[in-house]
């Protein structure tokens, strides 16, 4: 449990201050895009004129939920400077519909958005991806086409022209998603896209704890992990299996997504801090 004290962050959409104006405590939208370009058949992309509201970190720079990203985000490069992970982390939640892909895109844009860091995004839930679709992108190949076809990830990446934001598709569908991931061959994907580039943050998004093994093997390669909680989704006892199921990983700390208002968790978290 003494992760959990390390980082907890709020990520909300919230501009004003009735709940029903929030979206963030809404269910999680269907991707929403404008893409001026066409979308790119293999390893290189432009993402334009992002639309979807969700994507708060590249068209709404200066509102409050974008901000509790940058703060997110304060957090984790803090904790990859005192060791505490190697600039790789899996970003997963218990159940479905708890925003953990959106939580990843907005930590990977406004990562990607400073000078210092160059950012891959790994699209991780093959069951069901849509970290590519959220931005406007398309992809023919992705990560599961490198494990079973043995492709160069240099020739399946997709640049986009977020800052140094690259993302690393899905790839095609496979039936056996928990083999794919515990195989040997996914883990030396996993070592290589780690130690590649020295500057570079990996974030990967993973399907949802609960229902499905693949995080936990991806936590075993990647090394960190970032738990994504929704108000009025995630219970108690969802989060007490979460936990569990974590209890061997390096559990860097819990986003809480979807809260009607800040000052909601006052009494429960502190500010930003577990009590």
């Amino acid at each position: 449990m003494s992760r959990i004290e390390k980082a907890i962050e709020v990520a909300t959409r919230a501009r004003s201050h009735s709940v029903d104006d929030c979206p963030a405590t809404k269910p999680s939208p269907s991707p929403q895009y404008e893409v001026s370009k066409r979308p790119p058949k293999h390893g290189k992309g432009v993402v334009t004129n992002i639309t979807n509201p969700f994507m708060v970190t590249a068209n709404d720079q200066g509102s409050p939920a974008s901000e509790q990203y940058r703060k997110l985000k304060s957090v984790i490069v803090k904790l990859s400077q005192i060791g505490d992970f190697e600039k790789a982390l899996v970003v997963t939640s218990s159940v479905a519909n708890e925003g953990k892909t959106i939580t990843s895109l907005n930590l990977a844009i406004t990562m990607a958005q400073e000078f210092d860091h160059t950012v891959l995004l790994v699209e991780a839930d093959i069951r069901k991806p849509s970290a590519m679709n959220y931005l406007g992108l398309q992809a023919e190949n992705g990560l599961t086409d490198c494990v079973v076809d043995g492709l160069d990830i240099s020739d399946v990446i997709v640049k986009t022209d977020i800052g140094n934001l690259s993302i690393l598709p899905a790839g095609r569908k496979v039936d056996n998603p928990v083999e794919l991931f515990s195989s040997n061959k996914m883990n030396e994907i996993f070592d290589e896209i780690k130690s590649r580039y020295n500057d570079r943050y990996v974030i990967v998004d993973t399907t949802p704890l609960l229902p499905f093994a693949e995080p936990q093997y991806i936590a075993n390669s990647i090394g960190a992990v970032l738990l994504v909680v929704r108000e009025g989704v995630t219970t108690p006892e969802k989060l007490k299996k979460s936990l569990d199921l974590l209890k061997n990983s390096n559990l860097l700390g819990v986003v809480s997504n979807g809260v009607s208002r800040v000052s909601s968790l006052q009494g429960y978290y502190g500010y930003y801090g577990y009590q």
